[in-house]
């Protein structure tokens, strides 16, 4: 027994079940990752680099589309059009193109190839397009670009999109 003088210690119990609830609770709060878009294969290598240069050049691609109006602005739920952009974003693309030249998989490189390629064609059409619907009067430049390579929205009376079929 101990003397009577010493102080007394209680231990408090409850103390490990509220240390795991806060921790389970942090948990709980912690962002969950990403998940993958593509399994990867057991040494975690090439696949998971290979679905990441998948996913910049779907990237690229997307943002292309979209300043070419084939993707409508969520803001206003219209299609825009700016050539610049447009222009900028292929290009970037065919700088991919060119700097990884060699390090590619044949599937990788074949499907950047197409997709560049595809996308510039459609750029042309465009262009062709937007500076034939300017000068109509169907569609007008705004900001500072003109002849077709600024933004371009529907003018008054006009489409809301541009139609490539009557270039």
């Amino acid at each position: 027994m101990p003397p009577a003088d010493e102080p007394k210690i209680i231990i408090d119990s409850d103390w490990k079940a509220q240390a795991q609830a806060e921790k389970e609770k942090l948990a709980a709060s912690k962002p969950k990752p990403a998940p993958k878009l593509a399994p990867t294969d057991a040494e975690g290598g090439e696949e998971e680099e290979r679905t990441r240069f998948d996913d910049l050049v779907a990237l690229l691609t997307q943002q292309a589309l979209a300043y070419m109006g084939y993707v409508p602005d969520p803001r206003t739920g219209q299609a825009m059009v700016s050539l610049e952009y447009a222009k900028l974003h292929i290009d970037m693309l065919g700088v991919l193109e060119e700097k990884t030249k060699g390090n590619l998989t044949e599937a990788e490189q074949a499907s950047l190839t197409r997709v560049a390629s595809e996308l510039r064609m459609a750029f042309v059409e465009l262009s062709k397009a937007v500076a034939k619907a300017v000068q109509e009067g169907r569609i007008k430049p705004m900001g500072g670009g003109g002849g077709g390579g600024g933004i371009v929205t529907p003018g008054a009376g006009g489409a809301s999109r541009l139609d490539l079929g009557s270039t």
